[in-house]
């Protein structure tokens, strides 16, 4: 059955699930009443990239080598929010009393600083990022997002990059 599901289908999945991913994160926020930190914001910008390559990659449908491209750019997109969310669980992981404090909001942070010292600041966390207000099966937000980065950036390598050579041997 995988050998049926071709780089452009693999990409159109790939839009669906981060379409879903950026979905379920509204409905915590505007339903369950869960503000998002700044870090949890950048988790979410980088699924929104994610999904819009793959949704360029499915609508250009490109010959192989463009396939490749649009998946290490995916699998970049990836990577950084692996790191993104792997600072967020170092930081939920911390004793109380190592906690960054609270800054100002991400908001206030872009209509006055300089973006190097807004992403510089939202990456060294602050207290509300090191709370953990939702988990499932045990594991928070974060560990979940981690888990999905990894997860997508493997199997877009997989589908893209490494099926075919498999299937040649």
């Amino acid at each position: 059955m995988l050998k049926k599901i071709t780089p452009r289908i693999w990409f159109l999945c790939l839009v669906l699930c981060c379409g879903a991913l950026l979905g379920f994160a509204l409905y915590n926020q505007y339903v369950d009443y869960l503000d998002p930190c700044p870090l949890c914001i950048f988790q979410r910008v980088v699924f929104m990239a994610m999904g819009v390559i793959a949704l360029l990659a499915f609508l250009h449908n490109p010959a192989r080598t463009g396939q490749r491209i649009y998946a290490w750019l995916i699998v970049a997109g990836a990577a950084v929010g692996a790191l993104i969310a792997g600072r967020h669980i170092w930081l939920q992981s911390l004793p109380p009393g190592e906690v960054p404090e609270c800054g100002p909001g991400l908001n206030y942070m872009l209509e006055n600083f300089p973006i190097t010292e807004v992403l510089s600041t939202v990456l060294r966390g602050s207290g509300s990022c090191a709370e953990v207000i939702w988990s499932f099966l045990g594991m928070s937000m974060p560990q979940w997002t981690l888990i999905w980065y990894v997860g997508l950036g493997l199997m877009t390598l997989w589908f893209v990059c490494f099926r075919g050579r498999a299937s040649n041997k």
